[in-house]
């Protein structure tokens, strides 16, 4: 979850969440994550805040969109995510 005492953006938290989640095989590679809107609602944040983590996720090559079916899991994220 998201923790309002922490420093960092809560982009940046729901970031760490889902690559945390991918890291321990709540979310394995190959499977499709929650929607932004189940995302959002779970972390009580905006889902463009969810929107702009799944894109930091996507550009670093760990998710991908595919139009009309959903984020799925490409790899576990790198040591540090």
């Amino acid at each position: 979850m998201v923790d309002l005492s922490d420093p960092r953006p809560l982009r940046e938290q729901i970031t760490t969440l889902i690559s945390r989640r991918i890291a321990d095989g709540t979310y394995p590679v190959g499977s499709k994550i929650p929607t932004t809107r189940q995302l959002s609602q779970e972390c009580d944040v905006s889902e463009r805040t969810v929107a702009e983590a799944v894109k930091t996720l996507r550009e670093d090559g760990v998710l991908r969109g595919i139009a009309g079916r959903g984020v799925y899991v490409l790899r576990k994220p790198d040591d540090g995510e």
